[in-house]
């Protein structure tokens, strides 16, 4: 039987963080997974809490959250309600966050070990965070980006600058997502700690990097970057696979699409080793 846990913490600017974790009946002592969520996205997205507890299932701790500045609130976890937030979010807070919560699992789990797993945006903070931390034993990455700062077209950071916000088009939920200018003023300031090519050249734990080769939104060519940043880690090349792995939310399935069903079995394989 898999038990469910809900957990609040505060995060960066006193802002909560909403944590959710899977396992089995002890959870103590075992092998902890913390997963990020990624950009516009929160940590019950489409099939994540069933992806959580088929991790449980094989006797892993997943642990979830919410970053703190992603949107939603304690109250309303699943909607972006919370727009202000969700435009004063950086890279920075996001990374502070994971810190928050790797203080949390390690004094509240006493894991066995830890490893950071993210989608998207979630698996580049989770590598740049593995460089900075020394608890983490393993770090995994699912369709995400190589450079966070190349997606700022620089013809548009002067008005960006002029209006003090720049806004961003959520097609699920059609929303337009307002991103203050304090994003990329953050970016320069902290643009050493930002760099996802440093992080994963320094990395000296095992890393999986997981993407699909029909992924429209971050491109594989990112994904063999980063594979040739470290060449000691592991590349699993997903055939016909998008961004999402066949996910989607809703998600109303009992079973995992093909293409997400190979990620997490290439994952769990990967942990367990």
């Amino acid at each position: 039987m898999i038990k469910k846990e809900k957990h609040q913490i505060i995060g960066s600017d006193n802002r909560p963080i909403l944590i959710d974790i899977s396992c089995q009946e002890k959870r103590e002592g075992k092998k902890v997974i913390i997963f990020s969520h990624g950009f516009k996205g929160f940590k019950d997205w489409g099939p994540f809490n069933k992806v959580a507890e088929h991790f449980a299932k094989n006797d892993f701790v997943f642990v979830k959250f919410n970053f703190s500045h992603n949107g939603t609130t304690i109250d309303n976890p699943i909607d972006f309600s919370d727009l202000k937030a969700f435009g004063n979010n950086n890279f920075c807070k996001e990374l502070d966050d994971l810190g928050f919560v790797l203080d949390w699992v390690q004094q509240t789990l006493n894991p066995a070990e830890i490893s950071l797993f993210g989608h998207s945006r979630g698996g580049g903070i989770s590598m740049l965070k593995t460089a900075e931390d020394n608890r983490i034993s393993k770090v995994v990455s699912w369709a995400s980006p190589s450079d966070f700062t190349n997606r700022m077209p620089e013809e548009r950071i002067a008005i960006w600058k002029e209006k003090g916000v720049a806004f961003v088009y959520n097609g699920r939920t059609k929303q337009n997502m307002p991103m203050y200018f304090q994003f990329y003023e953050n970016c320069i300031t902290n643009k050493e700690r930002i760099d996802i090519k440093l992080a994963v050249e320094k990395l000296q734990i095992p890393q999986l990097i997981v993407h699909g080769n029909d992924d429209p939104t971050v491109k594989i060519e990112e994904a063999k970057s980063l594979n040739k940043w470290n060449p000691k880690s592991q590349l699993h090349i997903i055939d016909g696979a998008n961004h999402v792995l066949g996910g989607f939310h809703p998600y109303d399935l009992e079973e995992f699409p093909l293409h997400l069903k190979e990620a997490i079995d290439v994952t769990i394989e990967f942990l367990k080793k």
